[in-house]
């Protein structure tokens, strides 16, 4: 009768990532990786697309040091988390948001024949609309991330949306909002569905977040057939003014 030993079984591998769990770090090393300013473990975006940054879920001293050389003394920048953060002694937290992450689960996705696109010429009249409705950052080339569109009334830019992080097989969409003077219209859940189409049109996935207080843009997304996937964390950190840390030898 045979004695021999059954082989070992093979060591279990941790599961791989979602692309959701980290969209910054998922985008920035995948599809939007020629925007990507990366030290060490550490990537963001040029500061006049988009302030998000990508920290290590462990992030070191070297990464924070990393990150302060990236974004400069006194320079401040915005991250998501799904676990607590405690950056070293001088950093100052400008802000921090509870928020959520919400995914397509039968999102009715679909054109919008009044959606026009937008571009760098439009960026003036989208920056003033940015300032009165603040939507969240929009900055000078956030435009560059793609995907804008508009309605317009009389001539003047009442409402957008447009597409943020392309972490590998999903685009957010961001940049929602709509001119106080023609809001109840239902304009921005239009160009929701409109941006999604786009999205869905390239086999990707949409997906968006907003502030887990902010109840009414929730109901919507809810509404138009995105499903809560998580809760993340935004927050706000400014590097101490006098930071600096030598350049050695990383990337």
């Amino acid at each position: 009768m045979s004695t021999a030993a059954h082989p070992a079984p093979a060591p279990a591998h941790p599961p791989h990532p979602h692309p959701l769990d980290r969209p910054t770090y998922a985008a920035l090393t995948g599809p939007q990786s020629g925007l990507a300013e990366r030290r060490g473990r550490v990537l963001r975006f040029p500061a006049d697309v988009s302030p998000w940054l990508a920290l290590p879920d462990d992030p070191a001293a070297g990464d924070w040091a990393d990150a302060a050389e990236l974004v400069g003394p006194d320079g401040e920048f915005a991250l998501a988390a799904t676990t607590a953060l405690t950056p070293p002694p001088g950093w100052t937290e400008t802000f921090r948001v509870p928020g959520v992450q919400l995914v397509d689960d039968g999102v009715r996705a679909r054109p919008d024949a009044e959606a026009v696109r937008l571009g760098p010429a439009d960026v003036p009249e989208m920056l003033d609309l940015v300032a009165r409705t603040r939507p969240g950052p929009f900055l000078p080339r956030t435009v560059e991330l793609g995907g804008y569109v508009g309605i317009r009334r009389g001539g003047a830019l009442v409402a957008m949306a447009g597409e943020r992080l392309r972490p590998t097989g999903y685009t957010e969409i961001s940049g929602v909002c709509t001119d106080p003077a023609h809001r109840g219209q239902g304009l921005g859940g239009r160009l929701v569905l409109a941006v999604a189409a786009g999205i869905r049109d390239r086999g990707e996935v949409p997906f968006l977040h907003t502030g887990a207080e902010n109840t009414g843009a929730i109901g919507l997304y809810a509404s138009l057939g995105f499903r809560l996937r998580r809760e993340v964390s935004f927050f706000g950190l400014r590097v101490p003014a006098g930071s600096s840390s030598p350049k050695g030898d990383r990337p």
